[in-house]
């Protein structure tokens, strides 16, 4: 089956998201020692948590640019040379600042890949497909994040460097990333809307398929004979893209207020919180990692036969139940039976089968082909400059109101993500993205009447 390879390139292009998952998530397992190796105040150690972050919202904010100009392909060769650098880097520091200026390097690719991989494989997927195949990057997001919790508990804190193991060995990953990108051809959308590729454009669609190329072939080109007759640049924020522009930005927003950042992040210290010592905080980081890598799977199985806005029903309602749980037990300090423990699981379950697996698949299905880059980049800034600011606020907010207040302020946000997905929310599911284009785009009105909620 030729569409056998089009999985193949999208598998190595997810890969992408690996590395995004374990350069997120390795720290947690690493943050305290790195503080106490350096001797750093707090401020000095929020600073180099949210580093990263800081460089992944250059990244995102950036990404369209070289996935624009030099292609898609090329963009991610540059991700894996990044990430290679970036934990080498990290791993044989000598100082602090070194350390930070890595740190951020490693933030720059996360943001990239957030950017480019999800648009490269949206590009080339069948319709019918599309959902899962995108989600590949989620999957390899959250396989990326159990393999860095259960790397940082094999590795331990046993000697005052372990950290520097901790970091340095997603080299490994990075080095493979960086040689099988070689082998996926480039996006024939990008081929043909900024490349003039025709030629090189239609052998690849012909792959991906081979009975009705020509007809997305032509579809394609509509658009893109419409855009050169123009013979300017199309910009993202104007009347007929206000649609999709809100959609990406509420997406992008409630992904992070729901705290899921702030538990990747600090799940160690919140078990702390709850009267665990430090070894038992670290394995059941490894039981987050897990159940978000058994939950996307599911995700994966389902996004494109229920469909997007379904998943996010499902999600926004178990969100809610399991945030309430845990803010009920930092209230009431009823830390028996595990309760938080089981609570912040359900809550990666109910994440991992909805946002987790919906926010990146359907940012690259709303914006048409002319500003996808444009659009997928505001979804991915307003992603990390959320996830920034809860992360580096989230140690003083929870030391000074209590994990009670934080996580019913994070309980709170996703009732609102539940009106979002009941009064705005379309449907993607099934249709190609010319198609998407025409259904939410070409109709002037940004809420009611634009779009179906169904």
């Amino acid at each position: 089956m030729r569409n056998g390879k089009v999985v193949l390139w999208a598998l190595i292009v997810a890969i992408g998201g690996f590395l995004f998952g374990f350069d997120t998530a390795v720290i947690s397992g690493a943050e305290k020692s790195i503080q106490q190796y350096w001797h750093l105040s707090d401020f000095e150690h929020g600073l180099t948590i949210s580093i990263a972050i800081v460089g992944t919202i250059a990244g995102a904010l950036l990404g369209s640019i070289p996935s624009d100009r030099i292609g898609r392909k090329k963009t991610l060769l540059l991700v894996a040379l990044f990430f290679l650098v970036a934990s080498l880097g990290t791993a044989f520091s000598a100082n602090w600042f070194l350390f930070l200026f890595f740190r951020f390097l490693g933030g720059l690719g996360v943001g990239v890949s957030s950017v480019t991989a999800p648009i490269y494989i949206s590009e080339i997927s069948p319709p019918e497909k599309r959902g899962r195949l995108v989600a590949l990057f989620q999957f390899n997001i959250v396989l990326g994040i159990l393999i860095s919790y259960l790397s940082n508990y094999l590795i331990g804190n046993s000697t005052e460097t372990s950290w520097r193991w901790m970091l340095g060995i997603q080299a490994v990953p990075s080095l493979l990333y960086l040689v099988f990108l070689r082998f996926v051809p480039e996006s024939p959308r990008w081929l043909i809307l900024k490349a003039g590729d025709f030629d090189r454009a239609k052998a690849t669609l012909k792959v991906i398929n081979p009975l009705g190329f020509e007809k997305v072939f032509s579809e394609i080109m509509k658009g893109h004979e419409q855009d050169a007759a123009k013979h300017v640049e199309e910009p993202i924020f104007q009347r007929k893209y206000r649609f999709p522009v809100t959609l990406a930005v509420l997406i992008a927003a409630f992904n992070q207020l729901s705290g899921i950042n702030a538990i990747i992040y600090f799940a160690p210290r919140i078990f702390e919180m709850t009267g665990i010592g430090t070894s038992s905080s670290l394995l059941s980081t490894v039981g987050i990692g897990l159940v978000n890598f058994i939950f996307t799977l599911l995700a994966i199985r389902f996004i494109d036969n229920i469909g997007r806005r379904t998943l996010m029903y499902i999600g926004s309602f178990g969100l809610i139940a399991s945030l309430a749980l845990v803010s009920r037990a930092f209230f009431i300090q009823d830390f028996s039976d595990f309760t938080v423990i089981i609570s912040l699981l359900l809550f990666i379950a109910f994440f991992a089968f909805s946002q987790g697996a919906v926010i990146w698949v359907f940012m690259s299905e709303i914006f048409p082909n002319q500003v996808r880059a444009k659009g997928q980049t505001l979804g991915s800034v307003t992603h990390w400059s959320m996830a920034a600011i809860i992360t580096f606020i989230f140690p003083v907010v929870s030391q000074r109101l209590g994990g009670g207040v934080t996580f019913l302020f994070f309980c709170g946000m996703m009732v609102l993500q539940l009106l979002f997905v009941w009064k705005l929310m379309p449907e993607t599911k099934g249709g190609s993205l010319e198609e998407l284009e025409l259904k939410i785009v070409s109709k002037n009105n940004p809420v009611s009447g634009s779009v179906p909620a169904a």
